[in-house]
């Protein structure tokens, strides 16, 4: 495909670190005005200990505050690149990346694999490990799809899971209150995500230590 030898543009980033075999949770939400509502939109990345103590976790969740009646609309763009940057060694640079595009109804999954480029950009890498038909909104049932290596991957809109209660947040950074109530009212409730989520054996991330920092791009090809 054309987009393999094009270089991709840093548009967002969020970030996490996790030992391997406990459990993390998430990064950011909503993000500056320059990409909110765009396909570039990173609302969260999740990374956790699968069903399975073998495998990870990674979750992208894009295109946030989707309204029911706007979900169904929402699409993947085949022009950005969503990202997961692994560093097994510490040293704050990515050794392992898993890259995920949509192309024809289908989210490609790339990796684990070591990039030919890192910092601000990319290109993806090379062959596909996983690939799978992108569950539509109205789906009964979601698709999952499993690789030849043992790489599970979804990839479609779901419930937002980040739980906020901005408004007391607010009231909290007013000065009105100095605590968060108990168990507070989820903003987010009723809106939607776009994400993309891929299982992978921890035998394929080559983290001797057991620890591992992960952050997640997107990128727009560049013409």
């Amino acid at each position: 495909m054309t987009m393999k030898r094009k270089k991709i543009v840093l548009t967002a980033i969020a970030a996490v670190a996790i030992t391997i075999g406990s459990i993390l949770y998430a990064a950011d939400h909503v993000d500056s005005p320059t990409v909110a509502g765009h396909s570039t939109d990173i609302t969260d990345v999740y990374v956790f200990q699968a069903q399975d103590a073998n495998n990870l976790v990674f979750v992208a969740n894009t295109q946030g505050l989707l309204s029911p009646g706007s979900t169904g609309a929402a699409a993947f763009d085949p022009n950005t690149l969503i990202e997961f940057k692994i560093d097994n060694n510490a040293d704050n640079v990515e050794d392992l990346v898993i890259q995920a595009i949509y192309k024809d109804g289908k989210m490609n999954i790339y990796g684990p694999i070591a990039p030919s480029m890192t910092g601000t950009m990319s290109k993806i890498e090379g062959a596909v490990t996983a690939s799978v038909n992108v569950t539509p909104y109205s789906a009964s049932s979601p698709n999952i799809s499993t690789g030849s290596t043992g790489i599970k991957v979804f990839a479609g809109p779901r419930d937002d899971p980040f739980f906020f209660d901005l408004t007391q947040f607010k009231h909290v950074v007013a000065g009105d209150t100095t605590a968060f109530r108990n168990p507070g009212t989820d903003t987010f409730a009723g809106l939607n995500v776009l994400s993309v989520v891929v299982e992978v054996p921890k035998s394929l991330l080559n983290a001797s230590t057991g620890k591992i920092n992960v952050w997640l791009t997107t990128r727009k090809k560049v013409s």
